[in-house]
C-alpha cells in the first residue's frame, strides 16, 4: 500500500515538473525540469516493476537513466556551442604557431 502511495506521489511530482518545463523562464530551467522528469520516470519504472513483481523493469530503468544523462549533456553542449561535433580550425579561432 505504501508503494502505491509513493507511485501516486511520483505522478503528482511529474505533473509539477512538467508544468515547470513548459513555463520555465530560461532554457536551463527547462533542461533541468526535463532531466528531473526523466529521473522521476526512472523511479516510477522501478516502483512499477516492484509492484508487478517483475525485476526486468529495473534493467529498463537503469538504461533509461543512462540515456537521460547522456541526452541532457548533449542538449546542454548543443545550446552552448551550437554543434555537437569537434571544433575545427576553421571555426574562427586563431591557431597557435610552433
Amino acid at each position: 500500500m505504501m508503494l502505491a502511495a509513493a507511485t501516486v506521489g511520483l505522478l503528482v511530482a511529474m505533473l509539477i515538473v512538467l508544468a515547470r518545463a513548459i513555463a520555465g523562464p530560461s532554457l536551463y530551467d527547462r533542461v533541468l525540469a526535463v532531466n528531473s522528469f526523466g529521473t522521476k520516470i526512472v523511479l516510477l519504472l522501478a516502483a512499477m516493476g516492484f509492484l508487478s513483481g517483475r525485476p526486468d523493469f529495473l534493467d529498463i530503468a537503469l538504461l533509461y537513466a543512462l540515456i537521460n544523462f547522456i541526452g541532457t549533456l548533449a542538449v546542454l553542449k548543443f545550446f552552448r556551442y551550437r554543434h555537437l561535433g569537434v571544433a575545427s580550425p576553421s571555426d574562427g579561432k586563431a591557431e597557435t604557431t610552433r
